[in-house]
């Protein structure tokens, strides 16, 4: 009889762990996301040509991945869960923008509907808006959680790929986290770098 209910609490466990999970990745394709076309596709990697967009930045003084995407993560949800001078709750984009720089920056893709003049105004000062112009990019991507060793190979990876390929980049790198924590499956990020 135990046996029986331990069989019947692991499925019931997990048939609720797989409708989490369909939530999640269902609710991923009805996020606004940062429109880019892709150019051209190289093994290991894409070109990408994003458009101009407003984003919500808060400037973290670390460059460790878990401390800043904690610290940033919980500053700019914040604003967008109604920490602003009108109480209005703004809803979430993707992916999640990371400079990786001594100080990191992270940054909210702000929703279509809003200009830097109808955005309410955040409660927190450290929080500003930044007008990103259009740019060309290289973008490699990779599954799993993300963490600074993660980050730093697939960077050098880019890096690699894209001096064999003879093309040139700035200093101008970012990490891209498309999921929320909770997601296990389909996991999806990405480091990008401006090109020249």
């Amino acid at each position: 009889m135990k046996i029986k209910a331990v069989l019947i609490i692991l499925g019931v466990v997990i048939a609720l762990f797989l409708i989490s999970q369909f939530y999640f990745m269902n609710a991923q394709n009805n996020i606004e996301q940062y429109p880019y076309k892709v150019e051209k596709i190289y093994e290991g990697f894409e070109i990408r040509n994003y458009e101009g967009a407003l984003f919500t930045s808060v400037k973290l003084a670390t460059n460790n991945y878990d401390k800043a995407s904690s610290k940033g993560f919980s500053i700019l949800a914040g604003y967008i869960f109604g920490g602003n001078s009108d109480n209005e709750k703004i809803a979430m984009t993707s992916p999640v923008a990371m400079t990786l720089e001594k100080n990191t920056e992270m940054l909210f893709l702000v929703p279509k509907d809003y200009t830097k003049e109808n955005l309410p105004k955040p409660n927190d000062k450290n929080i500003e808006f930044k007008e990103i112009n259009a740019k060309k990019v290289a973008a490699i991507s990779f599954g799993g959680w993300a963490n600074d060793d993660k980050i730093a190979t697939y960077k050098a990876k880019l890096i690699k790929l894209l001096d064999k390929e003879n093309i040139e980049y700035t200093n101008k790198f970012l990490f891209l986290g498309y999921n929320a924590p909770m997601e296990v499956v389909n996991r999806k990020n990405e480091v990008i770098v401006e090109l020249k």
